[in-house]
């Protein structure tokens, strides 16, 4: 997979990514360059003096491989060719180029826990006897019961978007996992030729000139002993969490860090890791161990839900959300590193979700959700459209989703007799359309992000919310976000600086300190669309205090308004 040509580079100094922050990239919805409504990768090269005058560093691409789409590309069939939908190779290196030239680094996404049931590998494996047999999880039926028939499959284990994680093969006569999906096959990371092919197809792209990988699903390529010997999966909802974290994970991660040369070259990883504890991510971002530079912790977008079930819906105090992001960062203070986000391509809108999106509160609610992520210690990531306020979609109807994991719920939800209204109000909540309508970019026919028909319906606020409008107001989202992210590159406190939480059962506010020798920073934020008193003998001294950054023109009233932050420099200790 070598290639002979010789591709451009940026400079990656030792830790670059600590000062960094991430700009996530949906290539679907993003910018059609083409009229066929879908966004792709020209698309994305149209828009990098945007992306450059936001500020951010990387440019997170989500998977833009060859694929039949049956996850939208994260069931890949293809790891070294894009998908026509988003152009061609010659594409990805164009923009490769283009954004290292404006010092933007590109990261790709690595989905290698499971393949594309049309990859060429899983095509060989069907063939009993086969060299590549071994190279996913083959299993008879359960004794005593016909292949192919109910209640046949090895185990009772379900997959993420379908009833059964195994699969029935006529050709083969066993089953296969896959535990996301029949078209998703899990790869057996135990033999070691998988992991090999794997290292070798990421080093064909660390030498196209890529800077690293954020990693899907990582913590689960190592499977449990029983599977991996031959037995079933522990029966029981919630499958995923019974293949977390699996006892050869820091094994294989230590070995795909060496023999691609990640921590060698410099690479941003980041490992999207359902399941994960923090005693897991402290152990596998700890410098010395060579694993993973950062991990995506689930913990904080599960508190609003009642049980394993993401659609399972709860109220989410203020507090709890406080405590378990402090959680994390006092976890990982001295070995580990955090990462920062509250939106991705599977998380609806931020602003909808943990703030206001009304019209009288968005504005103000958006910019203080970013100042409370942005200031915790971290490598933050900005999903697309949350730097200018994007909100969910109206969806009242399943006719309108699209997505296999909303789709899903809904058949076996209807089939449970969950009464409808109770599963629209779960989708409409929690669905992962939210994230995906197309990027709003200005308030011409939909959005500006195609001249043909989009591949889904733009979000109707598109001529009030835009990246056009905000980016010629001073005072909007996207100047905020501008600010933050200044502030993470020109200050040492901000990126480095101990973390204390204050006022931990405040309803409404949230306060905390960052510090670094003498320097102490304070952020005071009123996460509530009702004005809250600032208990100043709760918090440090405030006199003498400096304005860094703020919401609200008003910084010395000791009432905040709805959704008001401030972060101030406090006067050093006489």
């Amino acid at each position: 997979m070598s290639s002979a040509v010789e591709f451009d580079r940026v400079a990656r100094p030792d830790g670059w990514w600590r000062s960094a922050v991430v700009y996530q990239i949906y290539p679907r919805s993003f910018q059609d360059s083409d009229g066929d409504g879908i966004g792709d990768i020209p698309g994305i090269t149209s828009r990098l003096d945007y992306l450059a005058e936001l500020g951010v560093d990387v440019l997170w691409l989500s998977p833009v491989y060859a694929s039949p789409q049956v996850d939208n590309g994260y069931d890949i069939s293809d790891y070294t060719d894009i998908d026509p939908l988003f152009g061609t190779l010659a594409d990805l290196d164009a923009l490769l180029a283009a954004a290292h030239e404006r010092g933007i680094k590109l990261v790709m996404d690595l989905v290698v826990n499971h393949t594309s049931d049309l990859h060429a590998w899983f095509t060989e494996s069907r063939e009993p006897g086969s060299a590549k047999r071994d190279w996913y999880f083959w299993r008879p039926a359960r004794p005593g019961c016909e292949p192919g028939t109910p209640g046949a499959e090895p185990d009772d284990s379900h997959a993420a978007f379908a009833p059964s994680a195994w699969t029935y093969d006529p050709r083969s006569g066993e089953y296969y996992l896959g535990i996301f999906s029949p078209g998703q096959p899990d790869l057996n990371w135990e033999n070691p030729e998988v992991r090999q092919a794997v290292y070798a197809m990421m080093r064909w792209w660390v030498d196209r000139g890529v800077d690293g990988f954020r990693m899907d699903v990582i913590n689960l390529i190592s499977k449990p002993e029983e599977l991996t010997l031959g037995g079933p999966i522990e029966p029981g909802q919630g499958s995923l969490r019974r293949v977390a974290n699996g006892p050869r994970l820091d094994e294989f991660l230590a070995e795909m860090n060496r023999e691609v040369g990640l921590d060698a070259q410099n690479l941003l990883t980041v490992g999207e890791m359902p399941g994960a504890t923090i005693e897991v991510a402290r152990r596998v971002t700890d410098p010395a161990r060579h694993e993973l530079n950062m991990v995506f912790t689930f913990e904080h977008v599960n508190l609003d839900q009642a049980s394993w079930s993401k659609w399972d819906l709860a109220e989410l105090p203020l507090p709890r959300l406080k405590e378990n992001l402090a959680q994390w960062q006092d976890g990982l203070a001295e070995a580990g590193w955090n990462s920062l986000y509250y939106d991705n391509h599977d998380q609806p809108r931020a602003v909808s979700r943990f703030g206001d999106d009304s019209p009288e509160h968005r504005v103000d609610s958006a910019k203080t959700l970013a100042t409370v992520l942005h200031l915790h210690k971290g490598t933050p990531y900005i999903y697309q459209g949350e730097e200018f306020g994007m909100t969910n979609a109206p969806l009242t109807q399943i006719e309108q989703y699209l997505d296999v994991e909303s789709l899903n719920y809904h058949s076996l939800a209807s089939a449970a007799g969950v009464p409808e209204e109770q599963i629209l109000r779960s989708l409409a909540r929690k669905g992962r359309d939210n994230a995906r309508t197309p990027v709003q970019w200005d308030a011409t026919p939909y959005a500006g992000f195609t001249t043909g028909i989009p591949w889904m319906a733009v979000n109707p606020n598109y001529r009030q919310i835009n990246a056009d409008e905000a980016r010629r107001d001073p005072d909007s989202v996207f100047a905020h976000f501008q600010q933050l992210i200044r502030l993470r590159h020109s200050s040492e406190v901000v990126r480095e600086g101990r973390f204390q939480l204050l006022l931990p059962d405040h309803e409404q506010l949230w306060a905390f300190t960052r510090t670094l020798g003498d320097e102490v920073l304070l952020v005071v934020a009123n996460c509530s669309s009702a004005p809250a008193e600032l208990p100043v003998g709760s918090l440090p001294d405030l006199d003498g205090a400096e304005l860094i950054l703020g919401t609200h023109p008003d910084a010395a009233a000791t009432t905040l308004a709805p959704w008001e932050s401030r972060l101030l420099r406090l006067s050093p200790p006489r």
